[in-house]
């Protein structure tokens, strides 16, 4: 195996996902931008929640939005659903490991908040029914999938949205995750602070 040919090959399948993402995503990141913006704007809070190299993912998102993005700018309220070790142990102790996001939904959203649920099939268990529990308490939901958007597609509702990244690669599904975020975060800024570009 030439070991340098096969990591090229991994800058040119990112380069392509990222190219099919900003056909397909650009226009309902933008709005994504606008209902996160609106929440904010008027109170709301923004609770995220994902597994593993998604969970990372939605606690990274929210500390760039109760700490900072690039610029300084006031806190943004946001919770990830993924850190509370106690929760996530009782919760999962006492009702099951799908209930551990389900049950903070239940406990902490309001109508006008927002969840950002992250799951690179489409079909965690646990993100599922915390988007059951956002749509109960009047939340609009934010999903970032991939591989088809899995049975999150089948659960949204119209005035949710989704980000399903153009790829079966969890690596790369990821990767465009994080840019997605990344890019939600400057849009925000940019609403608030005024646009750098």
């Amino acid at each position: 195996m030439d070991m340098t040919s096969h990591m090229t090959s991994h800058f040119n399948d990112a380069i392509d996902a990222f190219k099919a993402s900003s056909r397909e995503l650009a226009e309902p990141l933008s709005a994504a931008v606008d209902l996160v913006f609106g929440s904010l704007a008027n109170n709301g809070k923004i609770l995220a929640c994902g597994n593993g190299g998604s969970a990372a993912d939605a606690q990274h998102f929210i500390a760039e939005l109760v700490g900072r993005f690039e610029r300084d700018r006031l806190p943004l309220g946001g919770i990830a659903l993924n850190t509370d070790t106690s929760i996530l142990t009782a919760v999962g102790n006492d009702y099951g490991f799908d209930a551990i996001f389900e049950r903070q939904v239940a406990a902490l959203g309001q109508p006008g908040d927002v969840l950002v649920g992250i799951s690179t099939s489409g079909n965690s268990p646990n993100v599922i029914r915390a988007i059951e529990a956002a749509h109960d308490r009047d939340m609009q939901v934010i999903a970032l999938t991939g591989k088809g958007g899995g049975k999150i597609t089948e659960i949204l509702q119209d005035t949710d949205i989704h980000l399903c990244v153009p790829h079966d690669r969890t690596m790369r599904i990821q990767e465009v995750h994080i840019v997605l975020l990344h890019a939600l975060c400057d849009g925000i800024d940019a609403l608030l602070l005024g646009d750098t570009l």
